[in-house]
């Protein structure tokens, strides 16, 4: 990367950091597929309690890459960085990529030399 200073990387190290977590990652594929909502209805589609969707969700909040407005009582969230899914979208096909190849191995015959070894 081009004119990467320290403090950028700092800053992209606590992006890469926050999507480590599978909970998070699964939050905004769950907000992806609907576009907005609610902490109640992530839970629900994740499979989570209230409180731990709602921990990661500030989480996220915090570094920008989701946005929340109030609708009455409840909190409505959005990804706000359409960059996310993209590279959501680049690292799920590099895995996907990867796994068909190590199937391939798996599952192409072993030669007879190849099995003596």
């Amino acid at each position: 990367m081009p004119g990467l200073t320290p403090e950028l990387a700092e800053l992209v190290a606590r992006r890469f950091a926050l999507l480590g977590e599978p909970s998070r990652v699964r939050l905004l594929d769950a907000l992806h597929e609907r576009g907005e909502a609610s902490v109640g209805e992530l839970a629900d589609a994740v499979g989570a309690s209230h409180a731990n969707v709602s921990k990661h969700l500030n989480l996220l909040y915090g570094e920008r890459m989701v946005a929340r407005r109030r609708e009455g009582p409840r909190a409505v969230y959005r990804i706000s960085d359409p960059t996310l899914m993209r590279l959501c979208e680049d690292v799920c096909a590099g895995v996907r990529q990867g796994l068909r190849e190590l199937n391939a191995l798996i599952d192409r015959p072993t030669t007879h030399q190849e099995a003596a070894s």
